[in-house]
């Protein structure tokens, strides 16, 4: 395989960067990455020179982005990319906008071209919406329901994959993954931002009174799934990813305020956010009988690994 992974140098692009050149040290990967703020090439150092390319790009230039594919034979392509962190895209929604909707059309287009043996499109639980305390899970089947104009702009890149794959028949696949935890996260998101705050004595900020529940998978599992969902998939299919690993936002302060040996007095309730969603959770059903997969890292043991 000849991968293009758009976002490499993120979090989850560059875990996935690495599992991939150590599982798989004869396939060729390039790392296409912006290197905006959330970007770091320090995160691809263990990959020992495996990565076959690094080539700084913006996923909207479509010129650069057609030269690239041509010029390293790219067969494969893995969709990172994106605009992430909710705070930002209520502050101000047009990278979300240009990034996640406009970036994902341009990388489309590019399948209109050439031989793409895969396309897997990497989504998040956020477009379903938000659950109550005693909803069942988001399934697959769950209709579309974005609350931020973040997860607002990932159902609209959702969409997009889904008419090329609807129209043209090209060999899509999505997956929908819960919260992710792991190494290198950036600073911005919830458990390395208590880490680094506790660490340095400060304050750890907690949305309106904590209660809020999401749903935890390592970044490991999630690579995991994703290189299952490449090379086992069905074309045309959506696949939720996720550690069945329900918590309130207050316990996982806890969880590492005591593995840091740290005071409760440092958690600091704050506004609650703009349209906060409650609950996330998603049903792993699906990927578990078609795929095989299922989360393999216990989130106790691995929270205090990671701090």
């Amino acid at each position: 395989m000849r991968i293009l992974v758009t976002g490499g140098a993120g979090f989850i692009g560059s875990n996935f960067i690495k599992y991939m050149v150590s599982k798989y040290p004869k396939y060729h990967i390039l790392c296409y990455d912006k290197l905006t703020y959330a970007g770091n090439l320090d995160r691809l150092d263990s990959t020992d020179g495996l990565i076959s390319y690094f080539v700084e790009g913006d996923i909207c230039n479509e010129e650069f982005l057609d030269w690239v594919i041509d010029e390293a034979k790219i067969d494969t392509i893995v969709n990172f990319a994106a605009e992430t962190h909710v705070d930002n895209s209520i502050e101000s929604s047009d990278e979300f906008i240009k990034t996640n909707i406009n970036g994902t059309h341009t990388l489309l287009k590019m399948l209109h071209k050439y031989e793409i043996k895969k396309f897997v499109q990497i989504s998040t639980d956020e477009v379903y919406g938000a659950l109550s305390e005693n909803d069942k899970p988001f399934t697959e089947n769950t209709p579309l329901a974005p609350n931020s104009p973040y997860s607002a702009s990932k159902t609209s890149a959702d969409l997009l994959c889904r008419s090329f794959y609807e129209t043209y028949k090209y060999p899509i696949v999505i997956t929908r993954c819960s919260n992710n935890y792991g190494s290198n996260q950036h600073t911005e998101k919830l458990i390395p931002k208590m880490i680094e705050n506790i660490k340095s004595g400060k304050k750890i900020p907690i949305y309106g009174d904590g209660r809020n529940i999401r749903d935890w998978v390592h970044v490991e599992d999630h690579c995991e799934a994703i290189d299952l969902v490449l090379h086992k998939g069905k074309n045309g299919e959506v696949y939720n990813i996720g550690g069945e690993c329900e918590k309130r936002n207050i316990d996982i302060a806890n969880i590492v305020l005591s593995h840091l040996n740290a005071s409760t007095d440092l958690i600091e309730y704050v506004k609650d956010r703009k349209g906060h969603d409650w609950r996330y959770a998603v049903d792993i059903t699906k990927i578990k009988n078609e795929l095989g997969w299922y989360p393999k890292r216990k989130f106790n043991e691995s929270i205090k690994e990671l701090v």
